[in-house]
This record gives structure tokens, C-alpha cells and sequence, in this order.
């Protein structure tokens, strides 16, 4: 689907491993940490994590009840929406935020793992399993923990908290929720059915509940720290990072009449769902990436790939990739995946990238991640999930007379 109208980045809230805000974790990403940097963390034993940097998460919370009914991804969740409307300089413009639209890719929340393992320590002892789980669940668990589970209350406390009081909608599907939300906002405001959105996603990895999820699925990473691209020896496994990622989107034209300052256009959004047959992935990629490069000059293809280290479908992402000879970079190796935000956090560092004027340096040290000099005109951000759904993203840099 093409558009008269063109949507613009225009303000990006990260908090991630590496930092809070956009210019500390510029900064840090252009100081070439790498895959052996200090903000890995042990978890559960052989899994590593990337654990959130320090930050103040009650900074954007007025209220001390409201901060005690949201869970930790909530938290980072709002103080990254705070930080996207601060940078957009939004926070206090109610006219503005009034019609606001609100995308969020949301995962499940989070259980009271203290109160789990002690109903899982009385089953043992139980002389009637059914009976005593009825009334230890309903002594153990207050049901503003249970609303705290609702995916969609990442939403409803950005609303509330931070005033964005247009319309709002959840997506979950893991990174197909991270890919979702952002084509949303990009369609409906590319249709003219709104004028600014705010999208993004958050994970709190440092779970333990989270980590047996995964683990189950036979998809994480057990092994010393390793950049995503040389997992594959082992067997391949991707490595959990918590982060909070928004972005606001808005029309040109908008963002124009208030004088804002894109960091880059969003000029295409594409997904698909394959079966993961054998080479699927690598088929659905590689359409997305060609029907995105349609019309593009023969300049040197920079991509953030959003591999996750998980084995096929990093394998086949790489060679979709070596086939087009793009200058890659696997962001996942430095802030760890990120599940639902981290289709977001690779938007977001291709915005920050274009405004700069020049690719990251390698974040892996094997040598596969070739050095790019020349400044690029666009940045291709690719979603594969570890599980399901491909997408591809194309940002273009905003010319400065295209600013006016």
C-alpha cells in the first residue's frame, strides 16, 4: 500500500541496558560495546540476561497505589512512553495529546513468584490437591495482582498517567506485536485516519517465570555470552534484554505546523506469517526486503536485523541477508532480544542512525558485520521472530529541505 501522506519519526523513548534516553544510548552504541559489555548479568543459573540499567522507575508515577499495582515491565513501559512524548515535546500539550493514538505490543504480565512457589511447596504436603489449591489461591492472590496480568493495562496506565487519551489498542504475538503495532499507527495515519501515534512495547526479562517459558521452548541461549551471529555452532538461542521502547509517529504535515524535527520517514512497513517450513522464513524475508528495495538506487544496503540467535531462523536470516550484500548489524548482540519491543528498539536506532548520519559501528567482533563509511540514505530494520512472523521496515532520511 502506497501513501500521498508521509509519516515521520519524531520522537523515540528508550530504556534499555545500556542507558536511559536516546543520547546515552547513541553514545554508548557508537562507543563499540560490544557483545562482551558489562551490562550482561546472570539469571537462573547458565542464562544470561541484559539487565535494565539504573533508573529512577517511579519518576513518571505521581501516585504510590498506582506504582504498587503495576508490575516492572509497566513501569519501564511508562517511563519510555514519558520519555517519547518528552522528546516529540508533547508531555503537556493536552490538545495534542488528546487525539493521540496509542499502539502498545504487550506480552503477558506479571505473577508473584514468591506466592507461586509456596502453593507449589504445599501441593507436595497436601492431602487433597484440589481443595487446598482453592483456598490457597484465594488467600494467596489479590486481585489487583490479577489485574496487573491483563496485557492491556500497559496501555490503560500510559493513558492514564501520561494524558494520551485517544484511541488505544493492544497487539500480542511476541515480535509480531512489536511489528504489528508500529504498521498499525503507520496505516491509519497514512490513510489520514489519524495525525500522531504513540507505539512501542516493553519486557522485563530479569523473570524468572519468563525464562522457564522460553527454556521450555528449547529458545534460550545457556552458554557464556556470545554475539547473536556466532551462536549457531551451539546450537543457537537468544539471550533475553529488558528494555522499554516508544516512538511517536506523526503525519509531515503535522508535525510541520508544530515545528517538529523528524528523525527519519518511515516509508514502508511489511509483514508476513510463514509456516516456518524448512527455508520459508528466508523465502518470506527475502520477498519483503526486494518489494521494499522496489525503485531504491544500487547504494549499499544497510539493515538492523532483529535476529535473535535462534536457530533456523537466524541461519536463514543471515544468508537472506549475504545474498543482498547488506552491511548488517544484529542490535539483539548488544541490547539482548527483546521480544515485543524489540521490533520498536530497531526502528528506533535506524531513526537515531539517519538523523546521525552514519551506521553503527560492528556490534559483532567475528567479522561478519562488514564497516559501512559512506552516510545512508536508508535503513532497513528486519523482524524475524524466533518463533513466527517476518517483517521488514524501510526508514528514509528526511532531507533538510523536506524539513520546512
Amino acid at each position: 500500500m502506497s501513501f500521498d501522506r508521509e509519516i515521520w519519526v519524531t520522537g523515540i523513548g528508550l530504556l534499555t541496558s545500556l542507558g536511559e534516553g536516546v543520547e546515552s544510548n547513541f553514545e554508548a552504541l557508537c562507543a563499540r560495546i560490544n557483545a562482551a559489555s558489562s551490562n550482561v548479568t546472570g539469571a537462573m543459573g547458565a542464562y544470561p540476561v541484559h539487565a535494565l540499567c539504573s533508573v529512577d522507575l517511579a519518576a513518571y508515577v505521581s501516585a504510590r497505589a498506582e506504582l504498587r499495582q503495576m508490575g516492572r515491565w509497566q513501569r519501564i513501559g511508562v517511563h519510555a512512553a514519558a520519555l517519547a512524548l518528552a522528546d516529540a515535546g508533547v508531555p503537556s500539550k493536552s490538545d495534542i495529546l488528546d487525539r493521540m493514538h496509542l499502539a502498545v505490543a504487550a506480552g503477558n504480565g506479571e505473577r508473584d513468584i514468591g506466592v507461586d512457589a509456596e502453593i507449589l511447596a504445599g501441593l507436595r504436603t497436601a492431602e487433597e490437591a484440589g481443595p487446598y489449591l482453592n483456598d490457597a489461591l484465594a488467600r494467596g492472590l489479590r486481585p489487583t495482582l490479577y489485574l496487573g496480568e491483563l496485557s492491556n493495562l500497559l496501555a490503560g496506565n500510559i493513558q492514564i498517567l501520561l494524558k494520551v487519551t485517544g484511541s488505544s489498542r493492544t497487539f500480542k504475538g511476541e515480535e509480531t506485536a512489536g511489528l504489528a503495532c508500529v504498521e498499525d499507527a503507520w496505516r491509519r495515519i497514512g490513510a489520514g485516519q489519524a495525525e500522531i501515534a504513540l507505539v512501542g512495547g516493553a519486557l522485563n526479562a530479569e523473570r524468572e517465570d519468563l525464562l522457564l517459558g522460553y527454556e521450555l521452548g528449547c529458545n534460550l541461549w545457556s552458554h557464556p555470552h556470545a554475539s547473536v551471529w556466532e551462536r549457531a555452532e551451539a546450537g543457537g538461542g537468544f539471550v533475553p534484554g529488558s528494555a522499554g521502547v516508544f516512538l511517536v509517529l506523526e503525519s509531515a504535515t503535522h508535525a510541520r505546523t508544530r515545528g517538529a524535527e523528524p528523525y527519519a520517514r518511515i516509508a514502508s512497513v511489511a509483514s508476513d506469517h510463514s509456516r516456518r517450513a524448512q527455508g520459508a522464513a528466508a523465502r518470506a524475508l527475502g520477498r519483503l526486503i526486494d518489494s521494499a528495495c522496489a525503485g531504491r538506487s544500487s547504494a549499499p544496503l544497510a539493515v538492523l536485523s532483529g535476529a535473535s540467535g535462534v536457530e533456523p531462523a537466524t541461519g536463514e536470516e543471515l544468508a537472506v541477508l549475504r545474498d543482498r550484500s547488506a552491511a548488517v548489524r544484529a542490535y539483539g548482540s548488544v541490547f539482548g532480544h527483546t521480544v515485543e519491543a524489540h521490533l520498536p528498539l530497531g526502528v528506533a536506532l535506524g531513526a537515531m542512525a539517519l538523523r546521525h548520519g552514519s551506521l553503527y559501528p560492528p556490534f559483532d567482533r567475528s567479522g561478519l558485520e562488514k564497516a559501512l563509511d559512506e552516510a545512508p540514505d536508508d535503513i532497513f530494520v528486519t523482524s524475524l521472530g524466533h518463533w513466527r512472523g517476518e517483517g521488514v521496515v524501510k526508514l528514509d532520511r528526511v532531507a533538510a529541505e523536506a524539513k520546512r
